[in-house]
């Protein structure tokens, strides 16, 4: 048996193509950017609220949707008084303000209701919106809730600081 050199024999010995430096340069420099955008997008979050915080103080002036407002109706003032204290026991909020009786008219089950409810407003930090929805939806006794959340746009900047001091951020 002959082995004949060149054509078919040649896919059993691997071959090696040399690579130019520029062609290494141009792959390396593609890994990089593309590592970067992967960070980048990965971390937007928080550098996106890093950037905010830097800005208002250096600034002084407050980062719109930082703290929001919540409304809850309740069906009376003692089932309000007892979420309240619940909220702010578990510092979910800094203050918490229970309105006295409103009136309210909804659908419910086909039919216009009318009632009368009592209105909490509670305020706090907008990083705490989800985890005191999800309390208030536990512990309510309405099969549905109201509960509504509001960004707060601008306000009084030592209030505002109030309530980051009263609600820790986790």
């Amino acid at each position: 048996m002959t082995f004949v050199s060149g054509s078919k024999m040649d896919f059993l010995s691997p071959r090696y193509h040399k690579q130019s430096l520029v062609q290494t340069l141009c792959r390396f420099g593609l890994f990089v950017i593309c590592m970067g955008m992967v960070l980048t997008m990965s971390m937007y979050p928080m550098l996106r609220f890093l950037g905010g915080k830097l800005h208002s103080s250096f600034t002084g002036s407050y980062l719109p949707g930082h703290h929001s407002v919540l409304l809850v109706n309740c069906p009376n003032e003692q089932t309000a008084k007892d979420i309240g204290r619940a909220i702010m026991e578990r510092r979910m909020a800094a203050c918490i303000n229970i309105l006295p009786r409103t009136s309210t008219m909804y659908y419910w089950k086909g039919e216009i209701q009318d009632a009368t409810e009592i209105l909490m407003l509670v305020k706090t930090r907008t990083s705490k919106t989800q985890r005191l929805i999800d309390y208030v939806k536990s512990v309510h006794p309405y099969e549905t809730p109201e509960v509504l959340s509001f960004p707060v746009e601008d306000g009084s900047l030592p209030y505002l600081k109030w309530v980051d001091e009263a609600v820790p951020d986790d």
